[in-house]
């Protein structure tokens, strides 16, 4: 079996956000997609060992913005290989909150959702999260990252807790 056929599934990057005991955390997410369309749902694939999760197992909600093309590695690193449990990911980052009290970026971000949990799902490592969107906005016309731009012109690596992780596929 080769397992390099995953990487032609075709897949955006963004920050899935939530919100625990008033501390606010996001990480970087491949895994996002719409479901339905009346009404509109969205779902999200989230590690259970991330503190994301956690977060959204309590808050029932999430938002998820839609990252720019022109993002830069240092702020998916901050996104994607740094722990909310031990640093404010939010500290030094442009956002705002939305009306369900959950953060939305406003830095290299192109479009956001805001979005109530009304199921999850059991997915072995991971927890599917099927969220109704309660709000949503687009910032700007810029292009959004993709998974295979990140990964063939930024040469970013796949943490082992991402959806897309193949064991041995670090460059």
């Amino acid at each position: 079996m080769d397992k390099k056929a995953l990487k032609k599934i075709s897949y955006g990057l963004y920050v899935v956000s939530s919100v625990k005991n008033n501390k606010y955390n996001g990480q970087i997410a491949n895994s996002v997609f719409q479901v339905a369309s009346d009404p509109a749902l969205i779902l999200v694939s989230i590690n259970k060992t991330n503190f994301t999760h956690e977060c959204i197992i309590e808050s029932k909600k999430f938002t998820v913005s839609v990252l720019s093309k022109n993002t830069d590695f240092m702020f998916i690193g901050l996104f994607g290989f740094k722990s909310g449990k031990d640093i404010d990911k939010f500290e030094n980052v442009k956002f705002k909150l939305s009306k369900s009290n959950i953060p939305i970026l406003l830095e290299n971000s192109i479009a956001w959702l805001d979005c109530e949990v009304i199921d999850t799902f059991d997915a072995k490592t991971h927890s599917l999260f099927i969220g109704k969107l309660t709000d949503s906005d687009v910032l700007n016309d810029q292009e959004p990252l993709t998974y295979d731009y990140y990964q063939n012109v930024i040469k970013g690596n796949t943490p082992k807790t991402a959806t897309t992780y193949i064991k041995d596929d670090f460059k």
